[in-house]
């Protein structure tokens, strides 16, 4: 596996996915980046930088960018899927007929979709076809510090063994390291559930309970997040590695995390429109998915408090300081 240089798309041009296509230009390849926005598009490529999603990050002139979204896969040897758990259905849909057989397809997506309460590669097979060659990335990653290469370890995860080792030949470099798995269940979910965590690792943080509680709810979102996968089929250890744990730590405590942040806002008494109203059109993953993995957690018969309250929080009215009595209050049991 010599050959490195090849044309990369990715789908998405927010502050992950504009990271992502920055790492993949600097390992070699001729990179376009695709926003849904054409106003997005124009201003990167006027500017040569991002300056909604990721700003004071140079993108260098070489990097293309476009809206049309026929145009961004056409040719594509390999095809990075970045776009928001609620969007994934339609652009892949749109994209019926322009993708082919031998292009290779990674979602860095981290949700589950609503509803139908599927994992997005499981959206993307759904839209394509059971033939196509998809793969996961996923691990501990803020797109600020990987747009500024800093050293960071992520998962790629496929059934297709070659897809995996050649994302991991192709995309490594000295500050991107990659790791191969082959349990795409265990990394998706992962991925999607630590998101939840966070939010209430968040609304902990927000009610200044300190570092206490905030240490019981990664522990007990981890068994949480264990539960649900292996339900589904994931292994367990899949679920103490760069996707699962080391995503839940970094997502739950630093001070980049979107959903840390939504949670600690909600923790302070503000309203989650006018929290979400502020972000300024980013995404905060954990409040799309927190329904969609409590509605795939009845579905196995899995229990899981910390989701469930998260949810009344997000949903039905529940006030953070009444959720947190609720599950200090839950009957005592063997850990």
């Amino acid at each position: 596996m010599t050959e490195r240089p090849s044309r990369v798309t990715v789908l998405g041009a927010g502050a992950w996915g504009t990271a992502l296509a920055l790492v993949i230009a600097r390992a070699g390849h001729s990179v376009t980046l695709w926003s849904h926005s054409e106003g997005v598009a124009e201003a990167i490529r006027t500017q040569h930088e991002n300056t909604r999603y990721l700003p004071g990050i140079a993108i260098p002139g070489g990097i293309g960018v476009t809206h049309r979204l026929a145009d961004a896969a056409r040719g594509a040897a390999v095809l990075v899927s970045v776009v928001p758990s609620h969007a994934v259905r339609e652009v892949y849909h749109e994209l019926r007929g322009y993708v082919l057989p031998d292009q290779l397809l990674v979602s860095a997506t981290k949700g589950i979709e609503d509803k139908t309460y599927k994992r997005i590669s499981e959206v993307i097979a759904d839209e394509l076809g059971a033939s196509a060659r998809i793969g996961v990335l996923s691990g501990p990653s803020f797109a600020q510090e990987v747009a500024a290469g800093l050293p960071t370890a992520l998962t790629i995860a496929s059934a297709d063994a070659e897809l995996a080792q050649r994302v991991q030949h192709d995309f490594s470099g000295p500050a991107f390291r990659l790791y191969t798995n082959e349990d795409v269940t265990g990394v998706e979910l992962g991925a999607a559930l630590k998101n939840v965590m966070a939010l209430a690792a968040g609304i902990a943080n927000g009610l200044q309970l300190g570092h206490n509680s905030i240490s019981a709810l990664i522990t007990r979102g981890m068994a949480e997040m264990s539960r649900l996968a292996v339900a589904c089929g994931a292994r367990r250890e899949t679920l103490t590695g760069l996707a699962g744990l080391g995503d839940l730590v970094l997502t739950c405590t630093g001070s980049l995390s979107r959903n840390r942040h939504v949670g600690t806002e909600l923790g302070k008494g503000k309203n989650l429109s006018q929290i979400l109203a502020a972000m300024n059109g980013k995404v905060a993953e954990g409040v799309l998915t927190t329904a969609a993995a409590l509605g795939l957690a009845r579905h196995h018969g899995v229990e899981m408090p910390i989701t469930q309250q998260i949810d009344a929080i997000l949903h039905h009215g529940r006030s953070p300081q009444e959720a947190m009595r609720e599950l200090m209050a839950r009957p005592g049991r063997d850990e």
